[in-house]
């Protein structure tokens, strides 16, 4: 359920059902209901009253603040994780990079996001932010529904897997400021395209 409301299959304002995703999904009410209760904790999903689950919307001002709390958390990361940066490190996240490349190669969202996931993991774990990394990871539905938005579009300043491998490149050459501008360059491109998707779709609701 998580994947189809990240790819789409599932609308924002959707209704969620019990009795359809039961027989849709092969499992009973208990487990649509806890699967429910999930999602509505990472923000995917609201509960309404009168109408039940819903699948969640999203404006800009909640992209501005995911966006926000990126900057802050991926930043101090990889400026700490360049600082920090090891041959075990290095190969971890070059791996961990070509795993991302060949999801963006398959245009296959499930594999990309995980993958993409993957490589955060290793920056944030290089910089020992454990903490930080808990935090990203419950917001992680919300930006991957985000990053559903931005990926298709041709409008990117610079292709993704150009801005992971920047990211990349800076941290395993132990070098902090670039790191950090990297991640910084990375996710003003990507906030300014879903700025502009998330208007277009207010404008036309």
């Amino acid at each position: 359920m998580r994947e189809a409301i990240i790819e789409g299959h599932f609308k924002p304002g959707d209704r969620l059902v019990e009795r359809p995703l039961c027989e849709q999904l092969g499992v009973s009410r208990t487990v649509i209901r806890e699967t429910i209760r999930y999602l509505e904790a990472e923000g995917l999903v609201e509960i309404l009253s009168g109408r039940g689950p819903i699948v969640a919307t999203m404006n800009r001002d909640d992209a501005r603040q995911i966006y926000e709390i990126r900057r802050m958390l991926e930043t101090a990361a990889a400026r700490k994780c360049a600082e920090n940066i090891t041959e075990e490190r290095t190969l971890k996240l070059e791996t961990a990079l070509l795993h991302l490349k060949q999801g963006f190669s398959d245009k296959t969202p499930g594999a990309l996001f995980r993958a993409t996931a993957d490589f955060y993991s290793e920056v944030f774990d290089g910089a020992g932010h454990h903490i930080a990394w808990e935090v990203v990871q419950r917001l992680n539905g919300r930006i991957s529904r985000l990053r559903m938005m931005t990926l298709t579009t041709a409008e990117r300043a610079q292709p993704g897997p150009a801005h992971m491998q920047a990211i990349c490149d800076a941290i395993v050459s132990g070098n902090p400021d670039a790191a950090e501008t990297a991640v910084h360059n990375h996710l003003n491109d990507t906030a300014a395209i879903a700025e502009r998707l998330l208007a277009e779709e207010e404008r036309n609701t």
